[in-house]
């Protein structure tokens, strides 16, 4: 429970970057002991989304800007293979699949680009948003494609950095035009789709939070 609810709170921008985490409070507010609230802790260091430091305490990671830009990085490398691969092998149900929840995703994007979504309604997209790219890789039939996605953290983390950019602005049929994509069945056509995908804002969104980031390492030196 306590890992659940503090990893809601992390990912959706209710406990923003940076901020400490003292073990005893979160143990008060949940009405549990501080075993829990360690363990809890423990898991949230391993997917990177706190740190521990000496004499500081744990807070939720404040990531240097190479450790971003690295991530955006491997996730390039993983998401283009694994498009490229359902093109190849997705079948037919899978690929109606991919298009629906594609639908959904920029019909939602679209209301939160105007505003339109609550706190809660935009954590449920972000949800929905890494179902849909894990879903492609799952597609694929290689299960250490989507296990490597998954361990590296890079779908969820991209998710934190986004939330913490406050980035919700897409164009108008971005994943549709992706599913179109990978239904194609081109396998050079499905990864560079893929590519562009998940390269397009970047450079806007890095300087974006970059800036945070340089700010916040400031106020919690």
């Amino acid at each position: 429970m306590v890992y659940k609810n503090l990893r809601i709170r992390i990912l959706s921008g209710q406990i923003p970057l940076g901020t400490p985490l003292s073990r005893r409070q979160v143990a008060s507010e949940f009405g549990v002991s501080i075993v829990p609230v360690g363990e809890a802790l423990q898991r949230l260091q391993t997917e990177e989304l706190v740190e521990s430091r000496p004499r500081v305490g744990t807070r939720v990671r404040i990531p240097a800007a190479d450790d971003v830009r690295g991530y955006y990085t491997v996730r390039e490398a993983l998401e283009t293979h694994s498009a490229r691969l359902f093109a190849e092998k997705a079948s037919r149900a899978e690929k109606e699949e991919i298009a629906g929840l594609a639908a959904w995703l920029d019909k939602e994007y679209t209301r939160a680009g105007k505003g339109k979504l609550t706190a809660e309604e935009i954590y449920e997209l972000h949800q929905r948003h890494l179902r849909f790219h894990m879903r492609v890789a799952e597609c694929t039939g290689c299960r250490a494609l989507a296990q490597a996605m998954e361990r590296n953290h890079v779908l969820t983390l991209n998710w934190l950095y986004d939330t913490a950019a406050d980035w919700h602005q897409l164009p108008p049929r971005f994943h549709a035009s992706l599913a179109e994509a990978l239904a194609a069945g081109d396998p050079f056509q499905a990864s560079e789709a893929m590519r562009s995908h998940v390269t397009f804002g970047r450079e806007e969104l890095l300087e974006k939070l970059d800036k945070r980031l340089r700010h916040m390492e400031v106020m919690t030196a």
